[in-house]
């Protein structure tokens, strides 16, 4: 079994996958940290070198390494799951699950956030809350095919099992 946790960036999905898999006895895997091993880069350099384009093409690649893999928590990059037709191949794989965060929550996290993060480099307080509004009205409709929709901001580790009907590995 394999568990994606999508989202906005800052929306806690490795914060929760890794709690989640130590929980449940599955691995944790960060699609980010994947590819920056892969490449030899931080996401930022992987950005600044070859663009987001090429950047969602390496996510989209390596899902077919991830289909081979079980027992697994995976967080996804939050542009993942609205590139080609990745949430479909996640949902097939495995449960997604969204973690649903409201702008102004991402907006505080994010400024208090110190990884450099290469969509949102430089914007100030107003100029990042316009960008997560309008990216979250784009990516909606993705993250919203996910399987379990929770809400970060009164999030709860038992919710979210109990929405997975998860039992822990033996």
């Amino acid at each position: 079994m394999k568990i994606f946790l999508v989202g906005f960036m800052g929306s806690g999905k490795t914060t929760v996958g890794k709690r989640l898999s130590e929980r449940i006895g599955f691995d944790f895997l960060d699609t980010d940290c994947f590819i920056e091993m892969q490449q030899g880069l931080t996401v930022s350099g992987v950005f600044a070198q070859y663009g987001e384009a090429a950047f969602r093409e390496m996510e989209r690649n390596i899902l077919p390494e991830i289909k081979k893999i079980e027992y697994t928590v995976v967080s996804t990059g939050g542009g993942m799951p609205c590139y080609k037709d990745n949430m479909s191949v996640m949902r097939s794989i495995g449960k997604v699950v969204y973690l649903k965060t409201s702008p102004q929550a991402l907006t505080r996290r994010l400024l208090r956030s110190h990884t450099e993060r290469p969509l949102i480099k430089g914007k100030t307080e107003k100029e990042l809350h316009q960008y997560i509004v309008e990216k979250l009205a784009e990516r909606e409709t993705f993250y919203s095919r996910a399987h379990v929709i929770l809400q970060t901001e009164s999030f709860k580790m038992e919710n979210l099992l109990q929405a997975l009907n998860l039992m822990k590995k033996t």
